[in-house]
């Protein structure tokens, strides 16, 4: 089948458990579906609808290490306004070193959106610039019981592959505040790592000098919680 593979990379990236909000920040070691069509939109420069779309990606990464940062806290009045004091606070942090994002896409319009970027593409936080590297055209096999998934979540319900399991949203709403759309527990299976012999259909691609099937990802997103 054919694909348009777009290869990403940046020196630093950060994926954030969604229920972890104070004390040690540890980092997903795979982006969130929300993350990538984030990247999307970025691109595009403007909020689009998933339905009906179909995407597949890959992420890895060199070293996974922990820095401090300062955060300054900010507390508010009854009235809802924020008070003069400030308050410094020192965090420890993890962050993934050497990346690479993979993207497959099948609607070759989405993939001319990161030909020339509308907005800066970021994976994690706003000090984690990437850059579009290349854009290809591939034919990949798919792969009937694929044994070579890594580098990607996959849903948790019917698959149960081994890696951790979390929560995470599909997409988010463009209104303020924003609300999460399609959440479902994921199994997040790390570059480091490899799925096994599964049930699932996947497309096998060569990154590398390594076999990584990649997993696809058919969206049906609705605007509601």
């Amino acid at each position: 089948m054919k694909f348009y593979r777009i290869k990403i990379s940046s020196w630093t990236a950060g994926f954030r458990y969604p229920n972890i909000l104070s004390g040690f920040q540890p980092t997903l070691e795979v982006p969130p579906l929300s993350t990538v069509l984030g990247l999307i939109n970025a691109c595009a420069g403007k909020y689009l609808e998933y339905r009906d779309f179909k995407i597949g990606y890959y992420f890895e990464f060199g070293a996974k290490e922990v820095d401090l940062e300062t955060i300054y806290q900010i507390e508010r009045t009854e009235k809802n306004t924020p008070k003069n004091d400030v308050k410094s606070n020192v965090l420890r942090r993890e962050f993934l070193y050497d990346c690479r994002l993979y993207l497959y896409l099948q609607d070759e319009k989405m993939a001319d959106y990161f030909r020339r970027p509308y907005f800066p593409l970021l994976l994690g936080r706003s000090s984690d610039l990437a850059s579009v590297d290349s854009i290809e055209e591939v034919e990949l096999e798919e792969i009937l019981d694929a044994d070579r998934i890594c580098g990607q979540i996959v849903p948790f319900r019917g698959n149960f592959l081994p890696g951790g399991i979390q929560a995470l949203p599909q997409y988010f709403t463009d209104e303020i505040p924003r609300r999460n759309l399609g959440t479902m527990p994921y199994t997040v299976i790390s570059c480091k790592s490899v799925s096994g012999e599964t049930t699932l259909s996947a497309y096998r691609d060569v990154i590398e000098g390594k076999d990584v099937d990649i997993y696809l990802h058919q969206l049906a997103l609705e605007n509601e919680c």
